[in-house]
């Protein structure tokens, strides 16, 4: 994102001659690398601590940390963040928890993937863990009341793999079930089916008596048959997948699984706590110790990443 602001900056103050507007299709220019490096240089600390040059690293933050989340995939995670902890996190708190919750619910066959990256920040930043997950339950009450059934499931399904990749207590899942099936419908009928295939296992494996409970509801639904036939069916199937110990849905795939389990930072949010979802920091303001917050983050990701020498 430097190489961006750098270019804006430029073009602001007439550095590059003969670019007074940005040019071409995407708006912008061609800088070659030993011009970036004059550029760099020629931005002195008084420039940096100034509304304008504060303003523009932050669109570039969020542009980066935009990017950077939107090519995340099974293959490439190791290398994403990597990529995520030269970026500002702290700063960028806000920013990352938007970008990663609006990604999810745009692609919510990937949540496992946006979680197991989370799941790794969560460890040197617990922070940026709890508010996602603050966010997170914030947005599944709000929807589930709006009677949201599509931003209900993806938060549902969001919720389920924080729990598998132990960010938020196995509690919040069983609460989760209890307000789904409390009055059924056949969409929260639905949303609970689906939110147990994804967390089943690790639920067997950790609370085996509230489980029971759980699947003992099931039955009593299927039995007063109040529901929708298509929706009793998949009641029906859910058992069968838990006697199959939910071997088709695995807590965290071999691949995802990056991180110990004695590491991992777990929140005990409850879907009845008053969750105060932090907006200001999603908006950008004048830091009046930008320079001093700047060198903080810097000693920060050093001891994150180490040396060069200790990059690996």
């Amino acid at each position: 994102h430097q190489y961006y602001l750098l270019i804006d900056l430029c073009i602001m103050s007439g550095k590059v001659e003969g670019f007074d507007q940005p040019t071409g299709r995407t708006g912008g220019i061609y800088i070659p690398p030993f011009k970036l490096a004059l550029m760099r240089k020629d931005q002195n600390d008084e420039d940096k601590s100034s509304r304008e040059y504060q303003k523009q690293t932050w669109e570039a933050l969020r542009k980066s940390l935009n990017g950077v989340i939107n090519k995340v995939s099974v293959a490439n995670i190791k290398e994403i963040v990597g990529e995520l902890f030269q970026e500002n996190l702290v700063r960028g708190r806000g920013l990352f928890a938007r970008a990663i919750m609006k990604a999810q619910l745009a692609s919510p066959g990937f949540t496992h993937i946006y979680t197991a990256l989370i799941a790794v920040i969560n460890t040197k930043l617990p922070e940026n863990g709890e508010l996602i997950l603050k966010r997170v339950v914030y947005s599944f009450n709000r929807a589930y009341k709006r009677r949201d059934k599509m931003v209900a499931t993806g938060m549902a399904k969001f919720i389920a793999h924080l729990v598998n990749f132990q960010i938020a207590h196995e509690l919040v899942a069983l609460q989760l079930l209890t307000v789904l099936l409390e009055e059924p419908t056949d969409d929260s009928v639905e949303i609970a089916v689906n939110f147990v295939k994804e967390v089943g296992q690790l639920l067997e494996e950790l609370s085996p008596q509230g489980m029971h409970a759980i699947f003992e509801r099931f039955r009593a639904i299927l039995q007063e048959g109040d529901i929708d036939k298509r929706v009793q069916y998949t009641i029906e199937g859910l058992f069968a997948i838990r006697k199959n110990q939910f071997k088709d849905y695995p807590t965290v795939s071999r691949d995802l699984d990056l991180v110990e389990r004695e590491d991992q930072i777990t929140f005990d949010i409850s879907l009845d706590d008053e969750i105060d979802r932090e907006e200001m920091l999603d908006i950008f303001r004048v830091d009046e110790k930008y320079l001093e917050n700047e060198e903080m983050w810097s000693e920060i990701k050093r001891e994150i990443l180490g040396d060069d020498e200790e990059e690996e």
